[in-house]
């Protein structure tokens, strides 16, 4: 479900006097299909002003759907990542500013506006960005004074264009998407909704599409279809009565359109939400995912956890922090004291007083991270939930996988060595956790560039040891901060990196930390998918 933050005119008492507004970078962006940028955390604003194409947007926990002529506005200290999704390139400028404020001002807000913006642009909010580019990047000093004052102009034609939309923005097509919302069990149909926008049926289906990027039966389908996985998760629950709540009044229709939709059939969905599992910990998700069970409460936030909370957030009750490595245990085991699971499952690594206070909550299992693998961790979970032969039928997919992958990338890359580079702060280290030792040098026999003594390695290394080192593919993990993003940009432009042997063959390839720093199987399972795609050719340049 794509929510939209609404902005309200509840800022009649927000004051501009004493605010001041400094433009720190602007950068423009130009991506195809392939093209995202990673979840990243900012201590900026960070405005988003889209001219072309379509995409989704992630802005904390909200989800939005590109659209030009429309900006996106992200507060400091939230994380915010993009993703084009048509094959036609997007198109837009992203822009850092400091906001500063007199002291009255207090804890509030010190830019007025938030999430999405919608803007009758005409044009001038292109024109304004390439003006502001052109002068920031002048050899001469006056040009980048000027580019200050000429965002502020960017500033003003935002604020009073959101004024003016401001005042009816309850618009005939929202109040039919929020009609759809709270009358999803009944009959809906297109004729229904284009009469209550007083348009035809045709431009409605049309409309609705441009707007919200995606059709609204699709829409009013992936409604009914969350509403029943909530339903389903609760026990004694039966099938028909689940398909009449959400607007089904033949359950085998149902049962066939759940299946098309969510990939499994009612049934085997049901079984997967019987017992109360609360996976503790971000690696246990994927164990149980591979085991076709999805846990009851689990820790999921859109940069911490991507792949589950884009995929399962409306599957999962229980929603526990992910917050940079478990860092909010104590508020986590107070929701899980509060839903009651059955069981937690969790890895070993855990502090001896966490552990006490877990074991409050429910019986624990604990994995054994650091003496077993994640095929043995799949194993030992599995045989605790009485799913040993699902691991095992797992198990043996996985490997026919990778035996095919294996082959792929062998014809593709031959004798090709591969070094994978972490970026973080100014400091470049070749760079090894589990999951890359196992699967791409161990699973898929991809030849390193960088022996050492040990699997598992984080070594800090000079520009000039990294083209010793002579690698036909780098593979690049980026810390998504402030710090490192602008050095991984003044890098790019450096001679010595553009001489790079698979800088210059370009086969350079940025890497996410999701999935590439989980350790579970369904991360591998993905890391495996993600290396063909990417080495196959159809990769961002």
């Amino acid at each position: 479900m794509i929510d939209h933050e609404s902005i309200k005119e509840g800022n009649a008492d927000f004051s501009l006097d004493g605010l001041l507004f400094k433009l720190r970078d602007i950068e423009f962006i130009k991506g195809n299909s392939d093209w995202r940028s990673e979840q990243q955390f900012t201590t900026s604003h960070v405005l988003l002003a889209v001219i072309s194409g379509q995409g989704r947007l992630t802005i904390g926990m909200h989800d939005y759907r590109l659209r030009p002529d429309t900006v996106y506005v992200c507060s400091p200290k939230q994380t915010f990542g993009t993703v084009v999704e048509r094959a036609d390139e997007m198109e837009m400028f992203l822009l850092k500013f400091d906001a500063v404020g007199e002291a009255e001002h207090g804890k509030k807000p010190l830019f007025p506006l938030m999430g999405e913006i919608p803007l009758h642009s005409r044009g001038q909010l292109a024109f304004l960005c390439e003006v502001i580019t052109s002068q920031r990047y002048s050899q001469d000093e006056l040009e980048r004074f000027r580019s200050q004052a000429t965002f502020q102009e960017l500033l003003y034609y935002i604020l009073k264009s959101s004024r003016l939309i401001l005042k009816d923005s309850q618009t005939a097509l929202e109040r039919t998407k929020a009609y759809m919302e709270e009358q999803y069990s009944d009959s809906v149909t297109i004729d229904q909704l284009a009469r209550m926008t007083d348009i035809s049926p045709k431009y409605f289906v049309d409309l609705f599409k441009k707007t919200y990027g995606i059709s609204a039966i699709d829409y009013l389908t992936e409604l009914r279809m969350n509403r029943a996985k909530q339903l389903m998760a609760q026990t004694n629950v039966k099938l028909q009565d689940v398909a009449r709540q959400v607007g089904y009044s033949d359950p085998f229709y149902f049962s066939r359109k759940f299946k098309k939709e969510v990939g499994v059939s009612p049934t085997v969905y049901m079984k997967s939400r019987r017992r109360k599992i609360a996976a503790y910990e971000t690696s246990i998700i994927g164990q149980l995912l591979a085991l076709k069970m999805i846990p009851y409460a689990a820790p999921l936030h859109p940069k911490w956890t991507t792949h589950y909370y884009r995929i399962h957030r409306n599957d999962i009750p229980v929603h526990l922090s992910a917050y940079r490595q478990n860092q909010h245990w104590e508020a986590n085991i107070e929701t899980l004291l509060q839903a009651h699971p059955d069981v937690v499952i969790s890895t070993s690594k855990l502090a001896i007083r966490e552990k006490a206070e877990l074991e409050k909550v429910a019986p624990v299992f604990y994995v054994p991270w650091k003496e077993k693998n994640w095929r043995e961790h799949l194993q030992l979970i599995a045989e605790f939930l009485d799913e040993s032969e699902e691991a095992e039928q797992w198990l043996a997919s996985y490997d026919r996988k990778v035996k095919i992958a294996r082959e792929q990338l062998k014809h593709k890359v031959q004798d090709d060595t591969f070094l994978i580079v972490r970026i973080l702060k100014n400091n470049l280290y070749a760079y090894s956790n589990r999951s890359m030792a196992e699967v791409v040098y161990h699973d898929l026999q991809l030849a390193p560039a960088y022996l050492s003594e040990h699997p598992v390695y984080n070594q800090q290394i000079t520009l000039e040891q990294l083209a010793s080192l002579d690698a036909d593919h780098l593979l690049l993990t980026v810390c998504q901060e402030t710090e490192t993003l602008e050095y991984w940009k003044t890098l790019q432009y450096l001679v010595p990196w553009q001489e790079l042997k698979a800088v210059r063959n370009n086969r350079v390839h940025l890497l996410s930390s999701d999935p590439w720093y989980e350790y579970s199987a369904s991360a591998h399972d993905r890391v495996v998918a993600e290396l063909v795609r990417m080495l196959s050719g159809n990769h961002p340049k």
